[in-house]
């Protein structure tokens, strides 16, 4: 009954549920990092802003995004392809890299606590502050596209990722790649305005 009132719904709208809830919270997350980026370009040129250069690791972490997102690819295509083997080692290896990603967020935020950039409190300064909170939010988010991962990778080791069930892997590629895609908007926007 629950599954006859979805496939009503998805005629109904021309799109999935779940894929369209989906991209309302991916338009919500949008306008909020709109907001955060507009709120650092006005902020900065205000003045008392402190320049320090970003830490290495920045970059370091867009080249593991951008592997990510290859095998977040290669794995929504081996689902397609029914090569389940495929599908999980290209899962294993999306969440390995997402986690070295977190893992490297964690060690640029060291990187900035030994030279002195503090997020808050007496020490700070709002160029440091901003770039926490980028970051961070953006690493919020990264932690629950992996948890999505996590339960697309136990779906797919219970073979309910295939070719005729689609919609976990698909929702799970368009989420991760949107982070990516973020991650890269983030990048590009501290190197220009940093």
């Amino acid at each position: 009954m629950v599954e006859n009132k979805i496939e009503e719904q998805r005629s109904t709208l021309g799109v999935h549920p779940l894929k369209f809830s989906l991209w309302l919270i991916i338009i919500s997350i949008i306008m909020m990092f709109a907001a955060f980026t507009s709120a650092y370009i006005v902020r900065r040129e205000e003045g008392n802003w402190l320049e320090f250069d970003l830490p290495t690791v920045l970059l370091i972490n867009t080249v593991i995004i951008i592997a990510s997102s290859i095998t977040m690819h290669w794995a929504y295509e081996s689902a397609k392809k029914d090569n389940l083997q495929h599908l999980k080692l290209a899962l294993v290896l999306t969440a390995g890299l997402g986690i070295a990603f977190l893992v490297g967020q964690w060690n640029g935020w060291a990187d900035l606590v030994q030279n002195n950039v503090y997020f808050g409190g007496a020490q700070s300064n709002p160029a440091g502050s901003f770039l926490y909170v980028l970051t961070g939010v953006h690493g919020f988010h990264l932690i629950t596209g992996l948890i999505f991962l996590l339960i697309t990778l136990i779906s797919s080791l219970k073979y309910k990722v295939h070719s005729k069930n689609m919609l976990r892997i698909q929702l799970c590629t368009i989420y991760w790649h949107f982070l990516g895609g973020l991650w890269l908007y983030l990048y590009i926007f501290l190197r220009i305005n940093h």
